[in-house]
């Protein structure tokens, strides 16, 4: 096997001769190197991307939801699943169908959820028949799904230090750096499009937790002080409350520093001499916002101040940030509706795709197809809708389909605004 120098070898004893004045040799030494096509070229800084957010930034897709992508025709998602899971591993079309077709199979021998038709039953042969070749089934029905799972890529440039609720993990971007070791949020397609676009090692650094506002939970410091309502004000837990505001802002940031100072810890290509860029944060969350028309009315607000502050926490004046949109509501007419939505969409225009801001459209990556079996009743439909889907609504269904997607759009939406050239 060559040594990364045998080429530079190679070219000394080409050049190499007894009667060449040495000043000479070494000049022309030189420039053979610098542009040889094997030059080793100084390491590239460490690319360092921020996420933050709520639940849905936390992810509660269980990984085998991503093979749903498998029903699309649309090209887009054919190339999203060759980025996701490995061409090696089997899974195809036809094991998404095998196993749609057991799960309706399932959920027609036991009534769904509930396994009502099998209580039904009275002792004996029948129902013990019955339990034999429901319990097969499902039997397959998780193997299924752990093959799925365990057919997810796992990147070798791609490193990711996670808060995502209680699962706090770091290590290589794959599966498991959602809500449990078998979800995924939008950090997984996001680090794996990110991988093509740009070259050189990619850190994330994700913090999120569900049921957290931005009004409240993620208070920027320069908008003030929390003002507390009338009931807040009351509460015996009023200095409690007081206190608390902006606390998910100070953890994220925290967290974010701790990261920093140990990036080596982090990411093994770290090279401190070619050193570091915080090069992106893509923020994901609103839905705890809508509730109250204080938190509403403040959000453009809130969302701009947050994004000057971050801004100047990290003195990256110019750092890329992309909001996603609130898209719950499935359709443009729905997100239309929601002032949350409309309030995100209106900062990010506020500052500006030129300066560095923009929004992503969530909404538009929803898994209509696991929606259309969520609508024929999950309860009575189980197994058929687990193997599509994993959560509600107001998680996008727990579709990985969505979240690869998603994460996919956060990096398509980064690259414009990062402004280098695509590969």
């Amino acid at each position: 096997m060559l040594t990364p120098f045998t080429p530079y070898r190679r070219k000394e004893q080409h050049l190499m001769n007894p009667n060449m004045p040495k000043l000479l040799y070494l000049f022309l030494f030189g420039v053979a190197v610098l542009f040889s096509p094997n030059a080793i070229q100084a390491d590239e800084p460490l690319k360092v991307f921020i996420l933050a957010g709520q639940s849905n930034m936390v992810g509660h897709a269980r990984a085998h939801t991503i093979a749903t992508l498998y029903a699309s025709e649309s090209v887009r998602d054919q190339e999203l699943l060759k980025m996701a899971i490995e061409a090696k591993s089997g899974v195809s079309i036809s094991t998404l169908e095998e196993q749609l077709a057991r799960g309706q199979k399932l959920d027609q021998l036991t009534g769904g959820i509930s396994n009502d038709k099998v209580k039904a039953l009275t002792e004996g042969a029948e129902k013990k028949e019955l339990e034999e070749k429901v319990n097969k089934l499902k039997g397959l029905h998780e193997a299924y799904k752990k093959r799925v799972g365990s057919a997810c890529v796992e990147s070798d440039r791609v490193y990711i230090s996670s808060i995502a609720d209680r699962n706090k993990k770091s290590g290589k971007l794959g599966i498991g750096y959602g809500a449990s070791d078998d979800k995924i949020g939008p950090e997984f397609g996001f680090g794996l499009s990110m991988a093509k676009k740009i070259d050189g090692p990619i850190l994330l650094i994700k913090t999120s937790w569900g049921g957290k506002s931005l009004n409240y939970n993620f208070r920027p410091p320069s908008v003030g002080e929390y003002q507390l309502s009338e009931k807040e004000k009351a509460s015996d837990k009023a200095d409690e409350i007081n206190k608390n505001a902006g606390l998910n802002y100070r953890m994220m940031n925290e967290s974010i520093r701790n990261v920093l100072a140990d990036l080596k810890k982090f990411h093994p290509d770290y090279d401190a001499n070619a050193g570091y860029e915080i090069a992106g944060f893509v923020w994901f969350q609103g839905y705890n916002d809508q509730f109250s028309p204080e938190f509403r009315d403040s959000y453009k607000a809130n969302m701009m101040a947050f994004i000057n502050d971050i801004r100047k926490e990290y003195k990256t004046p110019g750092m890329p940030f992309v909001i996603g949109v609130l898209g719950t509501g499935m359709t443009a007419e729905k997100v239309g509706e929601n002032e949350v939505s409309l309030a995100q969409r209106a900062a990010a225009e506020a500052i500006g795709s030129q300066n560095g801001v923009a929004s992503v459209e969530s909404y538009k990556d929803y898994s209509l197809y696991s929606n259309e079996v969520f609508q024929k009743g999950w309860p009575k439909h189980y197994h058929e809708w687990d193997t599509v889907g994993s959560d509600r609504p107001y998680h996008y269904l727990g579709s990985g389909a969505f979240f690869v997607r998603l994460g996919d759009s956060f990096a398509n939406k980064m690259h414009e605004l990062m402004g280098e050239p695509k590969k």
